[in-house]
């Protein structure tokens, strides 16, 4: 018996960007059984076989964030899906986590590598771990210092001179500055 669904099964698919990644939620319902199946970056996370209720909301956790997805009915066997994390729409946590965070992935000795930056705490994420860090002031901005293997590397922020732009934050690898990639949906 295999752990992927038919094609037909899968009725809503989401990219949800957090700190240690982007996560992809398929949901898979079937309207004649009811059954409901949740994956989470392709690893099964919720099912239930035959249900009688066909709509309702389905709670299940990604990392520490809470997530529901909702199956309302829009009519005779027409059905909405929608997914909330951490008590908020798809599209306002997807907006929230695009001002929150900023991401660099760029390839490293022939490695995929994603740095992620959380402007609030400063907390510095690579490949999905959270970085020992070391942060300083320095005389345009502040500093925060991390490594990954052997590579020395920091994110500096500087004041961008408009308030409505606030700090520009730069990633710096052995002193090459990374272009940002904050394209996260």
């Amino acid at each position: 018996m295999s752990d992927r669904a038919e094609p037909q099964d899968i009725v809503g698919i989401w990219e949800v960007p957090m700190q240690d990644g982007v996560h992809r939620i398929e949901f898979e319902h079937g309207t004649t059984t009811g059954k409901r199946v949740i994956r989470v970056d392709g690893k099964e996370v919720l099912r239930k076989d035959w249900m009688f209720k066909l709509v309702g909301r389905e709670l299940f956790e990604v990392g520490k964030m809470k997530c529901a997805v909702n199956v309302e009915a829009l009519g005779t066997f027409a059905y909405e899906y929608t997914l909330e994390v951490n008590g908020k729409t798809y599209q306002k946590f997807t907006e929230q986590q695009n001002k929150a965070l900023i991401t660099w992935t760029f390839d490293l000795a022939g490695a995929a590598t994603r740095v992620c930056l959380e402007k609030e705490t400063m907390d510095v994420w690579v490949n999905g771990q959270k970085m020992d860090t070391a942060g300083e002031f320095v005389e345009d901005g502040t500093e925060t210092h991390f490594e990954i293997g052997n590579n020395v590397c920091y994110v500096k922020g500087v004041s961008s001179g408009r308030k409505k732009t606030g700090i520009v934050h730069k990633l710096f690898v052995n002193s090459a500055e990374i272009p940002s990639s904050n394209i996260m949906l």
